[in-house]
């Protein structure tokens, strides 16, 4: 598979990801006990899915990065996902004037 399929791929895993972690966390957590482990949660949940996704499509982090640093990037790239997930929902909640 190429570099460019592999970032391609990688970053509409991670932007559907971002986008569904956050109501599927709420999904499970939305109880009175658990209501404010929902976001810490879905930041965990992204940056694993971001650092398996990384692992699995190395075109994601730089050539020739050893394993650590591309699980770490991974990291990243599925945090920033995350952050991308909630601003759409705050957008398509709220819309463009706010709440």
């Amino acid at each position: 598979m190429s570099a460019t399929v592999q970032r391609v791929l990688g970053v509409l895993v991670l932007l559907v990801a971002g986008m569904l972690s956050l109501p599927l966390a709420a999904t499970f957590l939305d109880d009175p006990g658990s209501e404010n482990w929902i976001i810490a949660v879905q930041l965990v949940v992204m940056a694993a899915i971001g650092a398996g996704v990384t692992l699995a499509l190395p075109a994601l982090a730089r050539s020739g990065s050893s394993t650590g640093r591309r699980a770490l990037t991974g990291v990243w790239w599925g945090l920033l996902a995350a952050f991308v997930g909630v601003v759409v929902y705050w957008l398509l909640i709220s819309g463009l004037r706010g709440a």
